[in-house]
């Protein structure tokens, strides 16, 4: 298999692309973009902690449904949520109806509302590697775990966070743009 694919617009892509049209939206537009906020990574880290074992196009397809349930990602919002929100959101079809993930994403925006603002963005970020200017030449050269995701997800699990294991954590680093894994070649290289 190739690591690029030309784009119906004659853009050559990181494969991993497809030729799905929110997929290819999604690699242009947000994948390996630097994302900043605690609102915005709480996000995340949700979304990546419910992708864990499920490919992230289902999330991304039904990310709008996650946004509206979970109030858009708002961690004092999320914080409140109780044991009726639990059942409201296990009975929604429109997400991912797992028990523990939904816990978890509760329990997580609860330690997230107790800290400072900034501090989960200037904690995930401080994580964050070195550029080295070497990009990946082809899908065997990126990692799926680092050491800098393996101390990052060891030190949010220190903290009490949830389903934010080292691969899990790699691909939020990648997703928010903490590592550019852009494959040579790639227009957004």
């Amino acid at each position: 298999m190739t690591s690029l694919l030309l784009g119906p617009d004659s853009r050559a892509r990181c494969a991993w692309v497809g030729d799905d049209a929110e997929y290819r939206r999604y690699h242009d537009e947000e994948w390996g973009t630097p994302l900043h906020g605690d609102r915005a990574l709480f996000e995340k880290m949700a979304l990546e902690g419910f992708q864990a074992g499920l490919s992230w196009i289902t999330i991304l397809r039904k990310r709008p449904r996650f946004r509206e349930v979970f109030a858009g990602f708002v961690p004092e919002a999320v914080a409140a949520f109780d044991d009726a929100d639990v059942e409201r959101l296990m009975g929604d079809t429109g997400i991912i109806r797992n028990r523990a993930k939904i816990l978890a994403t509760i329990g997580n925006a609860r330690i997230v509302e107790s800290m400072p603002d900034g501090e989960l963005d200037a904690l995930m970020w401080s994580f964050a590697p070195p550029a080295t200017g070497a990009r990946p030449r082809e899908f065997a050269d990126v990692p799926a775990v680092t050491a800098e995701s393996t101390a990052l997800s060891k030190e949010l699990r220190r903290r009490g966070f949830r389903f934010v294991g080292p691969t899990t954590m790699y691909a939020l680093m990648q997703s928010a743009g903490m590592v550019d894994d852009h494959i040579a070649g790639c227009w957004k290289a």
